[in-house]
This record gives structure tokens, C-alpha cells and sequence, in this order.
């Protein structure tokens, strides 16, 4: 995409190459980590992998057919990164190679497959150019405000803490993710 957008898009002159912001959820934000230098150990999803299950996946895992490491996007110079999925597969060791600044949102409660002591493990072992906060709700808090529509059909998505106000939530955190955005990619001088 970046290479689309850098070199073919029509509008290409608009974008500065130099101040490339990335923003993931869930498992976009497992991609951030990945793109912005983090190594998982691809190992760790055998936990996953019973015996019965035949997916070219398990047997890769199985094999020792895996890569050793994933590409990584240098032109990526900061990232927001919203309840990462699949946190398990980052030991500390394998967060050592990522430079860019970090804002990091994490759910109290997890849920949809993400541990939330994970979580706070994989927040902690990040290198020093990160910034670390907690809403005090599940995973789905992250997504937009529910329709009255939505919720009925879906309350999965919609049930949040009691208390909790996913309308404000939104407010601060997107203002949060512009903020950082201007902070760390804007040049000294520059208007924000």
C-alpha cells in the first residue's frame, strides 16, 4: 500500500514520505508491532495447533517450516497500536528492535482473543519511546459507538463496563491518536 500510495497514486505529491504514521486494532495492531520491528516467535501459535488439526498452518508449525523473523517498514516513523491481538507470540526479546515512538492503548478486560496480562507484559517489554494507557473496558470499546440497531443485533460488540462511556471514551482517544501524530511527526517549527 505504502508503495501505491508513495509512488503511483495520483496524488502522491501530497505525502510527505518522511512523516509515515501507522494506526492498527487488534490484529492490525499485532501488524504494527511486526512492521514497526518486532520479531514474534511464530512458535508460540503451535499452542494452538491439536493434533487433529490439519490447517497448513499446524503443519507448518509442526514442521519447523516457519520464517525466523517478518518484514519490517522502516518508513513507518510512529504507530498507534490499539489492543494488540496475539500478544503471546512477542517475549520481550523480540520487541528490542523497534526505535519508532509508540502509543500504546490496552483494554482492562481483553476479550476476542486478547489476555490482558499479556497485554500489559507485552506494553512493559516495549523498548523506551512508547507511551502505555489502559480504558477501563473489554476489546470492543475500541470500536466506534454502537447503533441502538447494532447493539440489539450484535451486543457482543456493544456491552460495555457499567460506568463506561464508549461516546467520551472516543472523544479522548481519538484526540489522544491525532495528538501523538502531530507530536511525533510534525517537524520543529512547523504548524501542528
Amino acid at each position: 500500500m505504502l508503495d501505491f500510495i508513495l509512488n503511483d497514486w495520483k496524488d502522491r505529491a501530497a505525502i510527505d514520505s518522511s512523516r509515515i504514521g501507522f494506526f492498527g486494532f487488534s490484529l492490525g495492531a499485532y501488524t504494527g508491532l511486526v512492521l514497526a520491528g518486532g520479531n514474534p516467535d511464530l512458535r508460540r501459535f503451535a499452542l494452538y495447533c491439536s493434533d487433529a488439526n490439519r490447517t497448513r498452518a499446524c503443519e507448518q508449525l509442526r514442521s519447523g517450516d516457519i520464517p525466523s523473523s517478518l518484514p519490517h517498514e522502516p518508513r513507518i516513523r510512529a504507530a498507534v497500536l490499539a489492543d494488540t491481538a496475539i500478544n503471546f507470540a512477542f517475549p520481550a526479546d523480540r520487541l528490542a528492535d523497534i526505535t519508532i515512538p509508540l502509543l500504546i492503548w490496552r483494554s482492562e478486560f481483553g476479550g476476542a482473543g486478547v489476555d490482558p496480562k499479556n497485554s500489559a507484559l507485552v506494553a512493559q517489554s516495549l523498548p523506551d519511546k512508547k507511551e502505555v494507557r489502559v480504558v477501563p473496558a473489554g476489546h470492543f470499546a475500541f470500536l466506534s459507538p454502537c447503533t441502538a440497531e447494532f447493539a440489539e443485533k450484535l451486543p457482543r460488540f456493544c456491552t460495555d463496563p457499567p460506568g463506561f462511556d464508549r461516546t467520551a471514551f472516543h472523544r479522548e482517544f481519538n484526540a489522544s491518536i491525532i495528538n501523538f501524530f502531530r507530536e511525533t511527526l510534525v517537524r520543529q517549527g512547523e504548524s501542528r
